[in-house]
């Protein structure tokens, strides 16, 4: 089947999804995720576009941009291609790292957009791993910040308020409220296996600043859950499976697991 033509945004401004070829992982660990944050904010400094916002997941990513100097497609061939060119090397291994061609939507106004950013920053508490505010790999934190590279930041808080205190203040809440709209998703399948998971667990307790022994400490009875859903969403790993690699109670994972998401 031939591909339909990309659909071009009269601002310039996309949200972009880029996917791992057959939906696998492609930032394995943090230093992954660190190299294509490195290589977006190298390209952005080329003034070939504008950021507004960024999340780094296991298998895709999104970014929120607007064209500048480049067409979106050009300079989404810059970042995409230095990435594979890394992954690889890395990984001594050769062929596709990303899926077909990116993931386009057009962003045709502020409304639209300041959406846009919401579900972006709000992906890793959609996918279960952590909330927002606690998650390194996106640009939620950047907007908080007196020092941030994003220089879209400005144009995006001015839309709450001139005063950037109050603007700051306005921006967190409207982060926090239910987004009904729907944007480009990427669906994750059963790809948890007792060969991964526990790469995948490490992974969520980096995220989220814990140590394995805290995923019994009821402070942390919030996050554990998380982790118990996602394992039960994504992988065809037992209950008991579970329970026995997270060391959690099997009372515990077989209660959570039928708590529906939130």
């Amino acid at each position: 089947m031939p591909r339909l033509p990309r659909k071009y945004s009269d601002t310039g401004i996309y949200h972009i999804m880029i996917r791992g070829n057959a939906k696998q992982d492609i930032f394995i660990d943090n230093q992954d995720k660190r190299k294509l944050i490195k290589i977006i904010f190298q390209k952005r400094a080329e003034e070939l576009f504008i950021i507004f916002a960024y999340s780094i997941m296991f298998n895709h990513a999104h970014l929120v941009v607007q064209e500048l100097k480049e067409s979106v497609s050009k300079f989404m061939k810059r970042i995409t291609t230095s990435y594979a060119s890394y992954f690889n090397k890395k990984y001594q291994r050769i062929g596709h790292v990303f899926q077909d061609r990116f993931k386009s939507q057009v962003i045709t106004n502020d409304s639209y957009l300041l959406s846009v950013i919401r579900y972006v920053h709000n992906n890793p508490e959609k996918a279960g791993i952590t909330i927002k505010e606690d998650y390194p790999w996106s640009s939620y934190q950047e907007y908080f910040s007196s020092n941030n590279r994003i220089p879209g930041i400005d144009y995006i808080l001015r839309m709450f308020s001139p005063d950037a205190k109050e603007s700051i203040k306005m921006f967190q809440e409207f982060s926090n409220q239910i987004e009904k709209r729907e944007f480009l998703d990427m669906k994750e399948e059963r790809n948890i296996n007792l060969n991964n998971v526990y790469q995948f667990i490490d992974q969520f307790l980096q995220d989220n600043h814990l140590k394995k022994i805290d995923l019994n400490n009821k402070l942390y009875t919030e996050k554990r859950n998380n982790l118990i859903k996602k394992l039960t969403e994504i992988s065809y790993l037992s209950k008991r499976n579970i329970a026995e690699i997270t060391g959690i109670n099997r009372e515990t994972v077989r209660r959570v697991s039928k708590e529906p998401s939130p």
